[in-house]
């Protein structure tokens, strides 16, 4: 179950913790632990100031396909789509989602054991 944790925007992030993100990489779509929801929280919310833009997953066909995208920095603008990066597999979708977010903030390339896709 999603849960807002107002604290969780700032909670720092701790690049050790990779048990965090093999919980995740095990079951993206969740049930998810009470310190891998702040991370995600942080993940989706908090961005990296110097990248131009949040990474997003757009439907391009629902439930069969969705596309990486990154939103403008300024609101209004459009947003960035990769169409190189598609996916037919939502939980593959996610993953390689999460695995950007994280890089962003905590500026550190998972593990190859962890940066592979999904089986």
């Amino acid at each position: 179950m999603l849960v807002t944790y107002p604290e969780a925007a700032h909670w720092p992030i701790d690049p050790d913790r990779l048990d965090l993100v093999e919980e995740f990489r095990r079951q993206p779509r969740g049930p998810h632990g009470d310190e891998l929801q702040k991370l995600l929280h942080r993940l989706r919310w908090a961005g990296d100031p110097d990248q131009p833009g949040r990474y997003v997953l757009i439907v391009t066909q629902p439930g069969k396909e969705w596309m990486l995208g990154r939103l403008p920095r300024q609101r209004g603008r459009p947003i960035e789509l990769m169409r190189n990066h598609v996916f037919t597999s939502i939980a593959e979708a996610e993953w390689e989602v999460f695995k950007l977010r994280w890089e962003a903030i905590t500026g550190r390339t998972l593990p190859p054991h962890l940066s592979e896709k999904l089986a």
